[in-house]
């Protein structure tokens, strides 16, 4: 081999090792970016998906309002010492206790001012007293509204007008009936023997119907 020939061979080796490192090099390039589109792609999906998994309020599910931070109540009352009968509520320097209620339909309804599901029930509990009243259904609101909720009632009462006793309940009464879940509103339906009809928690568009069925059964039942 000539001394020009060997030259050109070795350009010509050295070009082709050249492109071989350089198709070495080109999945290599293929496979970084295609990673990178993946992980962009990656990052759109996850953001649309926390997007639209954002929860869905149900219209038919009622709503519950919890109380204010700094609001407790003492533990519930237990053994033979917890008697529904002797509690009771204070409405105007009154004290009422549920024994007094039986034979008639009772309503306890715990509410607050500030609960907006609360004051979505309020129409509807005025209605109710005033549909059955004349049957024996009393109506009771009870506020566990917290620290200083107590003074905003007579403003309360007056821009629904609340027809029904407003009143400030024991705290054992409280912890009685709420001491397993204390959001609002609560009702309590009791039929004239004093007996539990049904418990409501919060309020929406199907909980109206379904409170007048309870006040209804409660009505039928005899008086002691």
């Amino acid at each position: 081999m000539t001394r020009k020939s060997e030259v050109v061979f070795t350009q010509r080796h050295k070009v082709e090792n050249k492109r071989r490192k350089e198709n070495l090099f080109v999945p290599f390039r293929l496979s970084w970016r295609l990673c990178v589109k993946i992980l962009l792609c990656s990052l759109v999906l996850l953001t649309g998906c926390n997007s639209n998994d954002a929860p869905v309020s149900n219209t038919n599910t009622p709503v519950i309002s919890n109380p204010p931070a700094g609001t407790t109540y003492p533990m519930p009352p237990t053994g033979k010492t917890a008697s529904l009968l002797n509690m009771g509520w204070e409405s105007g320097g009154k004290r009422s206790i549920f024994s007094e209620y039986k034979g008639k339909v009772l309503v306890l309804d715990f509410y607050a001012t500030w609960c907006i599901p609360c004051r979505d029930s309020v129409p509807h509990l005025i209605g109710l007293q005033k549909k059955y009243e004349d049957q024996g259904l009393v109506v009771v609101g009870l506020n566990v509204g917290g620290p200083g909720d107590d003074q905003k009632v007579p403003e309360f009462a007056k821009e629904f007008g609340i027809q029904y006793a407003l009143a400030e309940p024991d705290d054992d009464l409280v912890t009685f009936l709420l001491g397993d879940n204390d959001g609002i509103p609560q009702t309590f339906v009791f039929d004239r023997q004093g007996q539990l009809v049904e418990r409501f928690l919060g309020f929406g568009p199907d909980t109206g119907e379904h409170l007048d069925a309870a006040v209804e059964a409660g009505l039928k039942t005899a008086a002691p």
